[in-house]
């Protein structure tokens, strides 16, 4: 594929690993046909863009059966930046390893099988997807005949435990660390009268224990008295877990990052040059992307190997080197 400069995505090189498809998988679009140019995909698939000469459309699909066509927005950076809007899994605070326990914990009650762990293979599909998504795959691979609506109960029951255990002070200490650097990026944007919001795919009560002890370890005090907007994907009701949208609309779908900066910031659309999101995943990067924002990819998640890099405008190392793009230094 030779370099592309695409509507709404810009410039991809031909070496940025998107790969191109003869169609959307719904098959309502082909390459050649109604003025569709290029259909590209990610190396994790999660999204397909359709290119027209003069816009591009996101489909993102569901494995629960609710796909989604987005219209893709130009996006840049425009200073003073006043927003940044941040993942919390990876990003904020490091728990893959606790949430990959708890489906192993959930499947173990499931098959009747408290010893039951995950495969390696298995850990891309069990991270960076909402609750259902990855409880579906596992049930496709483990126990086909049964359903997401038997294993939600026992997602919740191990969850709760956990989670009470945790904001009572005990529980495992290793479940939910800052990431390196985060203290002194939230104090820096602070004191730059940035204003923060954060966003997560999870239930409420899934992440506010993360950040309730993330912010103990920090001795930065309570999250909401900090933070300018905390948008999560809900709260479940109990009998059924009706209640919450995160399940059907979780990254890479762009609604969360739009509602915490519209709604949880009182930013409009056509401001949304001078927003930020900040991602480690290239669920998020799109979400981050379609949501119309610039995304700054951050190293040690999966951004490389979903083949979203092309979808950031910079890809950082580290805390020190996402402040220095904020403020204009890089």
């Amino acid at each position: 594929m030779m370099d592309l400069i695409l509507p709404g995505l810009g410039v991809i090189r031909s070496t940025a690993g998107l790969l191109p498809l003869d169609a959307c998988s719904d098959g309502r679009f082909r390459v050649g046909r109604d003025g569709v140019r290029h259909v590209l995909t990610p190396a994790d698939r999660r999204v397909e863009f359709v290119v027209f000469d003069d816009r591009t459309l996101a489909f993102v699909n569901s494995s629960l059966g609710y796909p989604a066509y987005y219209p893709v927005h130009p996006v840049a950076i425009e200073r003073p930046v006043r927003a940044v809007l941040m993942d919390l899994d990876g990003t904020t605070v490091r728990s893959e390893p606790f949430w990959v326990w708890m489906i192993e914990q959930t499947m173990g009650s499931l098959l009747g099988d408290p010893s039951f762990t995950l495969d390696a293979s298995d850990l891309p599909y069990v991270s960076g997807f909402s609750v259902s998504e990855h409880l579906q795959y596992c049930i496709g691979k483990y126990c086909p005949g049964r359903t997401v609506e038997e294993a939600r109960p026992f997602y919740f029951e191990h969850a709760r435990r956990e989670m009470a255990e945790i904001l009572a002070g005990r529980g495992r200490a290793d479940a939910f660390v800052p990431a390196p650097g985060v203290r002194e990026f939230l104090l820096a944007l602070k004191q730059d009268g940035i204003r923060v919001g954060v966003v997560t795919s999870g239930l409420y009560e899934k992440a506010w224990p993360e950040l309730v002890a993330a912010f103990r370890t920090m001795g930065l005090g309570d999250p909401r008295a900090f933070y300018d907007a905390i948008v999560t994907a809900g709260f479940p009701m109990r009998a059924g877990e009706p209640g919450t949208l995160g399940e059907l609309s979780p990254k890479p779908h762009p609604w969360l990052y739009a509602e915490v900066c519209r709604v949880g910031l009182g930013i409009p659309f056509e401001d949304r040059h001078h927003v930020i999101g900040l991602e480690d995943s290239g669920a998020g990067v799109c979400a981050v992307r379609l949501a119309g924002f610039a995304a700054i990819g951050m190293a040690g998640g999966n951004i490389p190997e979903s083949g979203t890099r092309p979808l950031c405008q910079y890809y950082c190392e580290s805390f020190e080197e996402v402040l220095g793009v904020i403020r204009g230094d890089r």
